[in-house]
């Protein structure tokens, strides 16, 4: 009789597939070679708890198992139909042999492995093979994706690693770490840990490509008479050359201040927003009066 995949990691026929990782990841730690160097029952056991987690972790290959369509080596089953032509109620099996034989000339023997356990052991035909890769989630932020930097992850093994953020990271993107997936089968190297990340948002920027869009709030006295106006950029504080006569919905451009790629970084648009002061003021009141009624006069 085949072996089974669920016993073997020790879940259920319902487990979830994450469920299914945690149990190869619990057991892989516990029996890898390198952990029993000189242990050949646990060696011989890892292979078997590898070989289930490789067929369970492959939805299709999993799907196919529980509907009996291929055993937990991946063999293909005969198909068995009651009654059949010559062999009375065992009709089915002569035509299981021919339908098999003829896409694979030793699927018959393979039946017999399977019912009198010859050769059904996991390990079968297992040299050196990769590891699986691991797949995270996690947020980035929003000035991290700008400028580039690092951050410190933990595995799922409890290890922790600095991981390079690069400049220019984009929500959907994924960051591989190589050797850092589930260990390799005799000897083969570890799987990559694959990273997607989702960039965080922030307050006051927005991007757009490699560009970052900004609004300052400007007095109507500097939106008149120009001026210098301190702006946060995303790498740092600097001055801003406000030019007279400024309106709302002008953008003024800092060159190379946006995403810092390479080898020429994005800039930061800054779109000017002239406010009025909250308190009444008679005096602004009176002179826009005025200088109103000299405007119309103008244009008559």
């Amino acid at each position: 009789m085949s072996w089974d995949p669920y016993a073997t990691l020790g879940v259920g026929r319902s487990a979830s597939a994450d469920d299914i990782r945690k149990a190869y990841r619990k057991l892989a730690k516990e029996l890898h070679p390198d952990v029993r160097p000189d242990d050949k029952a646990s060696a011989e056991r890892f292979k078997r708890v590898t070989a289930a987690f490789t067929l369970l972790s492959d939805a299709d290959k999993r799907a196919r198992f529980d509907r009996g369509e291929i055993d937990a080596d991946g063999n293909e089953q005969p198909v068995f139909q009651p009654g059949g032509a010559g062999f009375g109620g065992f009709g089915g099996f002569a035509g299981g042999r021919a339908r098999a034989s003829a896409g694979r000339p030793d699927a018959f023997e393979d039946l017999f492995d399977g019912l009198f356990g010859r050769g059904g052991g996991g390990a079968r035909g297992y040299g050196a093979q990769r590891g699986e890769d691991v797949r995270y989630r996690m947020e980035v932020d929003f000035l991290d994706a700008i400028n580039g930097g690092r951050r410190r992850v933990t595995m799922s093994d409890g290890r922790s690693l600095d991981l390079a953020i690069p400049a220019g990271l984009k929500s959907g993107q994924t960051l591989r770490l190589k050797g850092q997936g589930l260990p390799g089968l005799g000897g083969g190297p570890a799987g990559d840990a694959l990273v997607e990340v989702t960039i965080g948002s922030h307050p006051q920027f927005r991007r757009e490509e490699n560009d970052i869009r900004m609004e300052l709030k400007i007095s109507l006295a500097e939106a008149l008479e120009g001026g210098r106006a301190p702006v946060a950029t995303p790498s740092g504080m600097v001055q801003l050359t406000i030019p007279p006569g400024s309106n709302s919905g002008d953008v003024l451009k800092l060159r190379g201040k946006g995403v810092q790629v390479k080898p020429t970084p994005g800039d930061l648009l800054v779109r000017l927003i002239v406010m009025l002061p909250r308190k009444e003021d008679p005096e602004l009141r009176e002179f826009v009066r005025n200088w109103a009624g000299k405007a119309a006069e103008i244009t008559r």
